[in-house]
């Protein structure tokens, strides 16, 4: 065991942070701290790094920490306390022993250096830069870089994704899955820490849960063991109910009392079940539909030419009904003017943009979210929605968690994610078949977050959204629109894939990708003059765009029908190279024949079945394939 803490407790001022935890890190875990803000994460990095140390239990006869003496540990803090008056190269290379500068072991260590620097979006020119010229997040990333090339057994991050941009942080998580040592992180970035953690703990009111996989395995997990428990807990509690009615039904008749006293000790006996904590977050369960269906394209785009005083880019695009498109790129390429060209808000500088007929459009962004009312949520929701009752009003908010008191609070007085949470409610209770969202998750918290994960998983209409929250957008997005410069690619499927495909071969951008891999699709394409300069990767026509897909979708399934082919014909190998040694075993006559053959026997059993099992698993794997590819053609009918 690397490091281990057993009962702990520490606590400050008198107030209780963790209460009789129990920790452990085994080999080179990649561990994740998850919990509500002020729920004693920092705290317990720093009880892992010494800085604390846990209260002291007369009680405990043994250590509450212990671990590898030899084990070094190395934490990040939100905030650097490096030497702000040195060059970035003299802080990192004091983490190297070796001082000769022509050695092998410098050189391995300046190459290491090079290749984080580098990384984490520094040009090598900026090493000669004092730390001090450098913004607060740029330290704190000259910090991680030091820390990384430390190498400490047990590396400790506070928040390492703050201050990074998404291609950095994409490059983090790879060096992160590389990385040979144990690590524990504290992180908001749920795509993060699925993409790095194997273990999960979850800290509240704080005690220590240990969850085995990533932050999306652990959430899974959680939900049903708050089922379980749930039901445990109900089932017990009919249970004292009725052991209860009968002591007080049976307690005064003499002929019933032994009766009654053995209910009531049986009802002392009983380990009682906790009440389960409930879940902020709340999951939809049904569908959200639309009030009506909407025709079956929703937008078209045709040389849509978008911008302000310049044209940004050009684009042709095609929104079928039902898609949930998430729009990615870096800030300033004109995502948010795209989706206010779309919404009408302003017009286009040339081409054309139109809705489906029979569009009702709900549009979000940051200043929708700019409320100032003094009524109360209750009211201002009833005033929106008339023909729902008081019940309904309360019941519909704490589905978008405003519950309780929180229907008395003035509109005028919640925050910022509060506010934002408010309208996204209302414009999905107004039920619109179209939804424009720019970056709607902003400043919410991960309840909330998820909250509205599963209400647009729900929703049934159509959404193009902006978000910079990757998670946000493995989980709505069924399709990706890549904003790049001048040039805009759509991918028909979601992030996950889109990322698998990104980075597929090594230098190569994911739409040179697409043209040397997907002709059919390419072909279809909207001629354009050279002289625009412009590419987009969306499919110009119908037909064009589901070749791709049943081309892709194939694609498993031929491969899966070559394996069944495979497996089988070295079955029937297998079969002829068995019924020739029976022949062989049945034609020999000696009694250490007869003992060879009982144990050619059992290995040929075992190998059978293993055979059998490949092959039928092989077999399924190719039913899967079909099925999926019938999928494909079942919505091109």
């Amino acid at each position: 065991m690397l490091y281990q803490i057993v009962n702990g407790t520490v606590t400050a001022g008198g107030q209780i942070i963790l209460s009789h935890i129990d920790f452990e890190i085994r080999g080179t875990e990649k561990i994740a701290v998850v919990g509500r803000n002020g729920a004693g994460k920092t705290t317990l990095l720093r009880l892992i790094a010494g800085e604390i140390e846990p209260d002291r239990d007369d009680r405990q006869t043994t250590p509450a920490i212990s671990g590898s003496r030899r084990a070094t540990v190395g934490l990040l803090r939100q905030s650097s306390r490096l030497d702000r008056d040195k060059t970035v190269e003299e802080l990192l290379l004091e983490g190297c022993q070796e001082q000769d500068p022509f050695s092998r072991e410098r050189f391995a260590y300046e190459m290491e250096y090079d290749r984080l620097f580098t990384g984490f979006g520094f040009s090598k020119e900026e090493k000669g830069r004092k730390l001090s010229s450098f913004s607060g997040g740029e330290q704190t990333k000259i910090s991680l870089i030091r820390l990384l090339l430390m190498k400490p057994d047990i590396l400790l991050l506070d928040e390492p994704t703050n201050h990074l941009d998404v291609q950095t942080m994409e490059w983090l998580e790879q060096y992160m899955k590389r990385y040979d040592k144990a690590v524990v992180m504290v992180s908001h970035d749920r795509f993060f820490l699925d993409q790095v953690v194997d273990v999960v703990y979850e800290l509240q009111n704080g005690r220590l849960k240990r969850y085995p996989g990533n932050y999306t395995h652990y959430r899974e997990q959680k939900r049903k063991d708050i089922a379980l428990q749930r039901k445990a807990y109900e089932r017990q509690q009919a249970e004292i109910q009725r052991l209860e009615s009968l002591v007080e039904q049976f307690k005064n008749k003499p002929k019933k009392a032994s009766f009654a006293r053995s209910r009531k000790s049986i009802l002392d006996r009983m380990e009682r079940i906790q009440k389960p904590e409930e879940d902020d977050v709340h999951i939809f369960t049904g569908e959200l539909e639309p009030l009506l269906p909407g025709s079956k394209w929703m937008v078209e785009a045709e040389h849509l030419k978008i911008g302000y005083d310049k044209v940004l880019l050009e684009l042709s695009l095609r929104v079928r009904r039902g898609q949930k498109i998430g729009i990615i790129g870096d800030n300033g390429v004109g995502k948010s003017t795209f989706l206010k060209t779309v919404a009408g808000l302003i017009e286009p500088l040339d081409g054309k943009c139109t809705l489906g007929n029979r569009t009702l459009l709900g549009y979000f962004d940051q200043q929708s979210a700019s409320l100032s009312s003094k009524k109360t949520l209750v009211e201002h929701f009833h005033d929106l929605f008339p023909s729902l009752t008081e019940k309904q009003v309360r019941q519909t908010l704490g589905a978008y968690l405003f519950r309780g008191k929180d229907g008395a609070k003035r509109v005028e007085d919640l925050s910022g994610g509060e506010k934002a949470r408010l309208v996204l409610a209302e414009l999905l209770t107004g039920r619109p078949n179209l939804l424009l969202l720019d970056e709607p998750t902003n400043h919410m918290d991960i309840p909330a977050k998820e909250t509205y994960e599963s209400a647009f998983q729900a929703y049934t209409g159509t959404i193009l959204f902006i978000s910079h929250d990757r998670y946000f957008i493995r989980q709505v997005a069924d399709a990706i629109l890549v904003f790049d410069g001048n040039s805009v690619m759509y991918y028909p499927f979601g992030y996950e894939h889109y990322l698998k495909r990104s980075r597929g071969e090594k230098g190569t951008e994911l739409a040179a990708m697409i043209q040397a891999e997907d002709q059919a699709m390419l072909a279809g394409l909207k001629a354009v003059p050279k002289a625009e300069r412009h590419f987009l990767g969306e499919i110009s026509t119908e037909t064009a765009y589901w070749d791709w897909r049943l081309r892709l979708a194939a694609e498993p399934m031929e491969a899966a029908r070559e394996r069944v082919e495979q497996l089988w014909q070295e079955w029937e190998e297998g079969e002829r190279q068995r019924q020739e040694k029976e022949l062989h075993a049945w034609g020999e006559k000696k009694s250490a024949g007869m003992e060879q053959e009982t144990g050619t026997k059992s290995l040929q059993t075992e190998e059978v079945v293993m055979s059998v099992s490949a092959l039928e698993e092989a077999w399924n794997r190719w039913t899967e394939s079909c099925l999926e590819w019938y999928d494909v053609t079942e919505d091109i009918m």
